[in-house]
């Protein structure tokens, strides 16, 4: 019989790629999701019964130990951006991970792989840094053998990165920035799958590895990348970090009255994070160490920025036109 993987959070941006991965592979795949009737486009990821979404919270014992029953490999991919209700940092991401990690110990998983951030740090300022460095040594603590993915700022089709300032860029003359010389290393979705795929099967050894795509840039490069990819002009205006830390108040006030209803452009805890370099640090394991090399971001970014062009998808053609008339 096929081996059996379990991916909490197997529909989020990174899960359904390594979902994907690991099907291609052959494995059935549980994806354990807080709401599977969402969860659907998993389904044809592999044949009939290959794939299936299932109903888990991580924030409960019973739930998480149900959908583990059986796997082989499990992989954490659970993670939030900010806090919303009962999904708070450390409850999520400290919390949730050790307990899965225990879990998996208790019920004799082969392998356990999760996905953290570079940056995880159990004694950052930053709520989410802090909750992720939590988080880590409580899977190490638990699941000695664990293997820890820490990639740098995940991009592609699904991201809240590159995706939300786009969108920004085709409303906006103005795009403004808090940390703007603050270092990122983006990488590729499916290149992070990829690592997580090797540790799940067994094919890597064991340990931390820190993932960053080829490319270094300040967060005002990247932006400025993006908006060359999408072809507009825009004033990339650099802010400074307590002005954001000082606005990031005020929008965390103005979500919570809401009950998070407003949406928020900056939390005080993001220009926290925004303080520290987001690469990979000296000494760390890399893809290199996978063999894996990682893709460029110019090979991807325009398959799906070419949405926010003046012209989305026939910007090409009206810019060949120019050049005939020229």
């Amino acid at each position: 019989m096929a081996k059996l993987v379990t991916i909490y959070g197997g529909s989020g941006f990174v899960g359904r790629y390594v979902a994907q991965r690991m099907a291609r592979r052959g494995w059935r795949v549980r994806v354990a999701v807080r709401r599977p009737n969402e969860a659907m486009f998993v389904k044809p990821y592999g044949v009939v019964g290959q794939v299936e979404p299932v109903l888990c919270n991580i924030r409960d014992d019973a739930s998480v130990r149900e959908v583990m029953m059986g796997a082989d490999a499990v992989v954490n991919c659970v993670g939030i951006l900010e806090e919303s209700g009962k999904n708070k940092f450390d409850a999520v991401q400290h919390e949730g991970a050790e307990r899965i990690a225990k879990i998996a110990k208790e019920l004799g998983v082969e392998t356990l792989v999760h996905v953290s951030a570079i940056g995880a740090n159990q004694n950052s300022d930053s709520k989410y840094a802090k909750s992720k460095g939590l988080g880590e040594a409580g899977v190490l603590d638990a699941f000695p053998s664990a293997t820890i993915v820490r990639p740098s700022i995940v991009f592609g089709p699904e991201d809240q990165f590159f995706n939300r300032f786009a969108a920004m860029a085709r409303m906006s003359p103005v795009i403004p920035l808090f940390g703007a010389d603050t270092k990122f290393q983006p990488v590729y979705v499916d290149d992070v799958a990829h690592a997580v795929e090797q540790a799940a099967t067994g094919e890597a050894a064991s340990g931390i590895y820190e993932l960053g795509g080829p490319e270094t840039m300040s967060f005002r490069e990247l932006i400025e990348h993006m908006l060359s990819t999408v072809r507009r002009r825009r004033l990339v205006l650099g802010l400074p970090l307590w002005l954001g830390r000082f606005m990031g108040h005020i929008f965390d006030f103005f979500g919570m009255i809401s009950g998070g209803l407003l949406p928020q452009p900056l939390t005080h805890d993001q220009a926290v994070q925004l303080a520290n370099d987001n690469v990979v640090s000296d000494g760390a394991m890399t893809f290199e160490d996978l063999g894996i090399r990682p893709i460029e971001m110019d090979t991807i970014l325009p398959s799906y920025l070419w949405q926010f062009r003046p012209s989305g998808q026939y910007s090409d053609i009206k810019e060949s036109a120019k050049k005939l008339k020229g």
